[in-house]
């Protein structure tokens, strides 16, 4: 199975692709994202997330778009979910904004302080792969309460504050039980330094097309044959 890694430069070249030249829209891929989420966090509930207590960590990005679709998808499942918009919720834009305004009409809007050593699991999706340089404000404040909170982290992407592309952790990160990145793994998440952050490393579909692949000159082979859920084993 060949496994290539790419950069947060190469990714968001994917991303805009799929948008602009295949007319695969943000939606989609958000709506893919967050049920690959929803699935992931389900097989580390044991596969029954049904009345199993989650706190999703969301930013006002696209990464937080993201947990709000996972969110929405355990919800489904029976899962007692709450989420923290880690942000104002004037600063998202139009899709994120679109999956919280779904949030706010099931009642899973956390409260202002939420218990996390009460949560079963927790799942970060408050910085994506875009971050360059350490994490601020609000965002890095929750990185630190998660940090100590003792609870297995499940982090969408790429662990909040650790860099996409070379693997360095910042100040503060996330350290996951388990990351859940997106369509192809990101070249840092396989550094040795960002082992400890990443933890056990899983590839998600979200739809994207060989031909793609094939425009950018990377070769993949059919990996999500059988399960849209693989761990990362590069070759």
């Amino acid at each position: 199975m060949h496994f290539p890694a790419v950069t947060a430069a190469q990714m968001a070249e994917v991303d805009r692709l799929m948008i602009e030249h295949f007319g695969i829209l943000l939606i989609q891929m958000m709506e893919n994202a967050g049920r690959g989420l929803a699935e992931q966090a389900a097989r580390m509930l044991g596969g029954r997330p049904a009345g199993k207590a989650v706190l999703v960590l969301c930013g006002a990005g696209n990464n937080g778009g993201g947990g709000m679709a996972a969110a929405r998808h355990l919800h489904n499942r029976g899962a007692a979910v709450q989420v923290k918009l880690a942000a104002d919720p004037e600063r998202l834009k139009e899709i994120p904004a679109q999956q919280w305004g779904i949030l706010e009409r099931l009642g899973l809007e956390a409260p202002a302080d939420p218990d996390l050593t009460g949560a079963d699991l927790i799942i970060d999706a408050l910085i994506g792969y875009g971050l360059r340089g350490d994490p601020r404000g609000e965002a890095a404040e929750w990185i630190e309460r998660l940090t100590g909170a003792g609870r297995p982290i499940l982090a969408l992407d790429t662990p909040s504050g650790l860099d996409a592309t070379i693997g360095r952790p910042g100040s503060p990160c996330i350290r996951a039980a388990a990351t859940l990145t997106l369509a192809l793994p990101k070249t840092g998440l396989l550094a040795p330094q960002a082992q400890p952050f990443v933890g056990d490393l899983y590839v998600a579909d979200i739809g994207v097309p060989p031909e793609l692949y094939q425009m950018l000159g990377l070769e993949v082979d059919q990996w999500f044959e059988s399960d849209s859920i693989v761990p990362a084993i590069p070759s």
